[in-house]
């Protein structure tokens, strides 16, 4: 080991060139590979048997997630004005590329069902912008006469009308997002304001703010941790070789993910950040231990001072780096993309900073010189030594406070994630008075709502069965329901409004008859004569063609996992009824998909978060040749992970794509302080035979690089409360909490349980 050392140590030059020509060739594969995934559906698995149903049903009736444009005129819409800006829009989104003509609606495209002396006709409400006032009433009168338009395109209140433009997922880029917002501002005057909505729009805001937020944020970070490491280390060659170590390790990590061609998403934007706080806790325990070195020997040349960094600091560096990537590596057991990834590329810069803090520090030292160390007097030696004997003395002095105060936090914070729930919702990613969410608030204060959930029917291939009156009946019963109960649920859509509609029509537009015909014959006739007068196809996006699958589009005005589940489970409670019938119920669209996309969020938490405690313990027990010693580790890291839930129980917080990596950062990074501690007790214990004095060095010595490492962890992490995300901010603040928690967890329940257990002392005393 020596003699590998003096060779290595002889060329430290050609160690820092291969870095950065090594960092030159990743960088120049992030400028041309690195993409942001602006498509949601892509975050998660593709093979899941809910979104294999869903994509199907997607095809069978042409379901896409559609950009809302709302025109609002508060003297209201029935105006010459107003109506030539919806016609020009609508015409002017038709002739967009990336939009089917067919698949932009609004009242100038609808058809409206009407009844005539010979029967049944459908008609467009206008094609020539109207300009009298007769016309704009007879307009107006034949809107607030249509139920499947009012309220639905035109608001109650007649202030605003709506163009839904539906979209392929495949056709959503940045640019298309941009030339949106640039055709409708360009409609706006005095009266008329333009706002848009709709899931494509939050997921292309949320493209790019992601990357902003990311280059607002590093910046921020770096600063804050080169003023604490400044503090820290008292030095500037070694605050600069400290943050080379996360420069390059982030390269490295971007670079290989550009490298295999995988994008960049939402959560992926935190990695630099995590890489950040996490990559310079190697330099800092190198640094503690090199200053502590200097100070007894003062004399030392550069070459010893780095040998002797290395042969103490390699063994604890190399454990904590690879405990550190286990709690992230164990992200792969969760199915949403973005969670696994992040934890693959996050655990590899993490082995990075390893790396280079054991080769780059070394070699930086040997080029730039040793930091300036005062020489260590007696009077600042048991000042120190004071502190941290004052400390353990009394930490293992009431060893029943800590003990039984651990016991009652854990039953606190076991109380507290009983409230936990999990958050579908992309629009809660966003401030509550950001101009997505108002615009979003404003569209669902006036219409059925934003977010859509498909219910699927399915009579697994009994053709005409939703052409049977009782069935229709019970499907129109059900929808009734949906609405009238729930609050959340603004309207509903399917077969059973085209059949309610006709039926009133061709009885005089009596309302008692605005119901389902009595009659299958009757079911039958009215469609026949709707395929024969309007547009057939527009049917084809609420039942298939042998009529023995079905479409009803709940519409909801929020995206939250609680609204989707409170209308699934009344629709969940006609499961019964429709297998009586041999109907069986599915889900389909966004709305589902987002909902299955967060159980899967909260299924691969507690996978990785079982799998990676395991994984801990056992490296910890092979470690340090010892079991008990593992269990101990792996205390203050799980009453870490519990009070964390616990706070996002009681604080309201909920499980989401950002805050599901708490457990494994919070593993991750926790899991250093217990290793470094414990190896610097086994140390300690193997030259005295006095557990109280052993306990005293330990404190002094690896209390003081583990309070450092914690100090600049909690001031990284503490920059998030900065990020445009409410989420992000919620993690920034958690995992400061979690750094502060399993800091305190180190050094007093586990030194309690160190101490308690007689470990490294079992073999002298016999």
């Amino acid at each position: 080991m020596e003699n590998f050392l003096k060779k290595f140590l002889k060329t430290p030059w050609i160690v820092i060139a291969v870095t950065i020509i090594i960092s030159g060739l990743f960088f120049m594969q992030m400028r041309q590979n690195l993409r942001m995934e602006t498509d949601l559906d892509k975050y998660m698995p593709q093979n899941h048997p809910a979104f294999v149903y869903s994509d199907k049903a997607e095809e069978w009736f042409g379901i896409n997630d559609g950009i809302i444009v709302a025109i609002e005129n508060k003297n209201g819409v029935f105006n010459t004005a107003t109506l030539d800006t919806l016609k020009q829009l609508t015409k002017r989104l038709q002739k967009m590329e990336e939009i089917e003509k067919a698949d932009v609606t609004s009242l100038y495209t609808a058809d409206n069902i009407i009844g005539t002396e010979d029967g049944m006709d459908v008609k467009a409400f206008y094609k020539r912008v109207p300009k009298s006032k007769q016309k704009l009433l007879q307009l107006k009168t034949n809107v607030e006469n249509n139920e499947m338009i009012f309220g639905r395109l035109v608001s109650s209140d007649e202030t605003v009308t709506i163009i839904i433009a539906e979209i392929r997922d495949d056709v959503f880029t940045q640019e298309f997002y941009k030339k949106i917002l640039e055709v409708t501002a360009s409609y706006q005057t005095d009266d008329i304001k333009i706002h848009v909505a709709g899931r494509p729009i939050v997921e292309g805001t949320m493209a790019l703010l992601g990357p902003a937020d990311m280059q607002k944020m590093v910046p921020i970070v770096l600063i804050v941790i080169l003023l604490v490491l400044l503090f820290m280390l008292r030095s500037v060659k070694s605050t600069l070789l400290t943050i080379s170590v996360v420069f390059f390790s982030t390269i490295w990590a971007f670079g290989l993910m550009a490298a295999v061609n995988i994008p960049i998403y939402a959560v992926s934007t935190m990695i630099p950040i995590m890489l950040i706080a996490i990559g310079v806790a190697d330099g800092i325990h190198m640094y503690s231990h090199l200053q502590l070195f200097l100070k007894e020997n003062h004399e030392a040349t550069k070459k010893e001072a780095v040998v002797d960094m290395i042969q103490h600091m390699w063994k604890p560096v190399v454990m904590t780096s690879v405990t550190t990537a286990v709690g992230f590596i164990s992200l792969l057991t969760s199915q949403v993309y973005p969670i696994k990834y992040f934890g693959v590329f996050t655990a590899f810069g993490v082995l990075m900073a390893m790396v280079f803090s054991l080769v780059l520090i070394p070699a930086g030292i040997m080029i730039f010189g040793l930091p300036k160390v005062k020489k260590s007097n007696k009077r600042e030696t048991d000042k120190n030594l004071g502190l941290a004997n004052n400390f353990s003395k009394q930490i293992l002095k009431h060893k029943s406070v800590s003990i039984f105060a651990t016991i009652a936090i854990v039953v606190l914070s076991i109380i507290g994630m009983q409230k936990i729930w999990i958050n579908s919702s992309f629009l809660d990613k966003f401030e509550k008075d950001s101009e997505i969410v108002l615009t979003d608030k404003f569209i669902n204060n006036h219409f059925g709502g934003t977010t859509t959930l498909n219910l699927i029917l399915d009579s697994e291939g009994k053709n005409d069965v939703f052409k049977e009156p009782q069935v229709l009946m019970l499907v129109d019963k059900m929808q009734t329901q949906v609405e009238n109960n729930l609050q959340i649920v603004g309207n509903s859509f399917s077969l059973t409004d085209y059949l309610k509609r006709m039926n009133k029509v061709m009885n005089a537009d009596k309302q008692e008859f605005n119901t389902i015909p009595d009659s299958k014959n009757l079911v039958a006739q009215y469609l026949l004569l709707y395929e024969m007068s309007g547009d057939p196809e527009n049917l084809n996006k609420v039942v298939d063609y042998n009529y023995d699958k079905l479409n009803v589009t709940f519409q909801l005005k929020s995206d939250n996992s609680k609204a989707i589940n409170s209308t699934i489970e009344i629709i969940d409670s006609y499961k019964k009824d429709f297998e009586k019938q041999e109907i069986t119920i599915n889900y389909a669209g966004s709305g589902y998909k987002g909902l299955v996309f967060t159980d899967l969020i909260l299924e691969g938490q507690v996978m990785s978060l079982i799998l990676s405690l395991i994984i801990v313990i056992v490296l910890l027990s092979l470690m340090f040749k010892n079991f008990k010693v593992g269990l101990i580790g792996a205390v203050p890291i799980t009453i870490t992970a519990l009070i964390s839930f616990g706070v996002m129980g009681f604080s309201n917080i909920p499980l989401n794509s950002t805050t599901a990596l708490l457990s494994s950062i919070a593993i991750g990074i926790g899991i250093d302080y217990a290793v470094h501690f414990i190896e610097q007790y086994r140390i300690n214990a193997s030259i005295s035979d006095d557990k109280l004095l052993v306990a005293k060095l330990t404190m002094a010595h690896s209390g003081r690089a583990i309070s450092f490492n914690a100090v600049v962890v909690i001031a990284g992490f503490m920059v998030l409360i900065f990020s445009v995300f409410p989420p992000n901010r919620q993690l920034g603040a958690l995992v400061s909490l979690n750094m502060f928690t399993s800091f305190i967890g180190t050094v007093t329940i586990m030194m309690v349980l160190l101490y308690a257990s007689n470990l490294y002392f079992k073999k002298k005393e016999k």
